[in-house]
C-alpha cells in the first residue's frame, strides 16, 4: 500500500485572477483557490495536474 503523503502536492495561487478569462477562473476556483497566497492539498491524480496544467502561469507547485 502507498502512503497517501507523497500522493499530495500543495497548490498555491500566485497570480490574480485579474484579466484572466472565465474559463480560467472557474479552474482555480475548481481546486479551491479563491484569494491570491493561498494554499491547498490535493491529491495527485490525472484529473488535478490537468487542471494545473490549464493555470499554470498563475500557480505555484509547492513541496
Amino acid at each position: 500500500m502507498t502512503d497517501k503523503k507523497n500522493d499530495m502536492i500543495k497548490i498555491k495561487l500566485v497570480k490574480s485572477l485579474i484579466g484572466s478569462s472565465e474559463q480560467q477562473r472557474r479552474v482555480v476556483r475548481g481546486l479551491g483557490l479563491t484569494k491570491k497566497d493561498q494554499v491547498v492539498e490535493h491529491a495527485a491524480s490525472a484529473t488535478i495536474m490537468g487542471m494545473v496544467n490549464k493555470v499554470s502561469h498563475l500557480l505555484e507547485v509547492v513541496k
